[in-house]
């Protein structure tokens, strides 16, 4: 089995040398510009890892390994739009080095490439793999538009937001692996496990980030602290929060969430005391054990030696594990 490391260094290097035309110029440069900023290559890593898994060649497995790639700086593009955020990887994002509508349709032909690179698989899965990517890519987009319609809503349910995290995070991860493993020879039970592996597994990450963001240090956690909740973002804990508490504490989040004019520590440590109060904390820990727990249960329940196995239970150990 090669190392999560060493899959990740050859995504990198692959990366570096997807080519585009010159011309136009405006159309391309952005996408090689976004590509360029690096991130852990861990969504096309676990693709070539679930490969390696089922004793595929990782070599065939590479360009649908950067059509993963591809697609996730897409979405990460398109993200930095509506969100009007001006730094991505610590870079000015596309938009404010172009603009809007020339990451728009920079954004566009990168999807256009993600297919394009992921329809060089062999024949016999071909079919199923791009009706992998297909869910995969709608999932995200739906769960893109799902966050979104939680900015303005106030009676967000937990079953809701897990669903969103689903979409916009884990179905890639999910999808990733599970073409991996097609890619790989795995017979389709064993594809769907790894899928469901994946899929339990961003969310329990997702949540375990939901917890950190009030709850870590900011130097392990290499986040600011509070954040999402300078930002009245809906998470776990604040759901759970607006859930649980009584009239007096839901009148204090309110003012809270509503208020406009602020000291950004005096907000971080107000609505942290109301989270400690409701021990919120707690069931947001619970919850992500549970999916923690379930992601292990569908790697176990996989046709595979404990050992070839080893290196994608070792990953997730250090996903979850995260000092706070």
């Amino acid at each position: 089995m090669t190392r999560l490391n060493d899959l990740q260094e050859l995504i990198s290097k692959e990366v570096n040398q997807l080519e585009y035309p010159a011309y136009p110029a405006e159309l391309y440069e952005p996408i090689k510009y976004i590509l360029s900023l690096g991130g852990k290559r861990i969504r096309p890593a676990l693709l070539l890892m679930a490969c390696d898994m089922f004793g595929g060649d990782i070599r065939k497995a590479i360009p649908p390994a950067l059509a993963i790639e591809v697609f996730h700086n897409f979405t990460l593009m398109h993200d930095d739009i509506m969100d009007n955020a001006p730094l991505r990887r610590g870079k000015v994002t596309v938009h404010e080095k172009w603009n809007k509508n020339v990451a728009i349709l920079s954004g566009d032909v990168m999807l256009v490439e993600g297919y394009k690179l992921m329809m060089n698989v062999d024949d016999h899965v071909l079919r199923p793999i791009m009706q992998i990517f297909n869910e995969t890519a709608v999932g995200v987009c739906e769960g893109q538009q799902i966050d979104m319609e939680f900015e303005t809503r106030n009676d967000v349910h937990i079953d809701e937001y897990i669903n969103m995290i689903r979409l916009k995070t884990a179905v890639v991860l999910g999808g990733a692996l599970k073409i991996g493993a097609l890619i790989g020879g795995a017979e389709t039970k064993d594809a769907l496990l790894l899928q469901a592996f994946g899929e339990h597994l961003g969310v329990a990450f997702q949540l375990q980030d939901d917890i950190l963001d009030v709850y870590g240090d900011p130097e392990k956690f290499g986040k600011q602290v509070g954040g999402d909740i300078l930002s009245n973002k809906k998470t776990f804990l604040l759901i759970k929060a607006l859930e649980l508490a009584d009239k007096g504490q839901s009148a204090e989040l309110n003012h809270w969430l509503s208020g406009t004019q602020f000291q950004p520590k005096e907000k971080v440590e107000a609505v942290t005391n109301i989270y400690d109060q409701l021990n919120v904390r707690h069931f947001a820990w619970e919850t992500m054990h549970h999916y923690a727990i379930m992601a292990f249960e569908a790697l176990d329940a996989i046709t595979l030696s404990a050992e070839a196995k080893q290196y994608l239970r070792d990953f997730a150990d250090g996903l979850m594990v995260r000092e706070n």
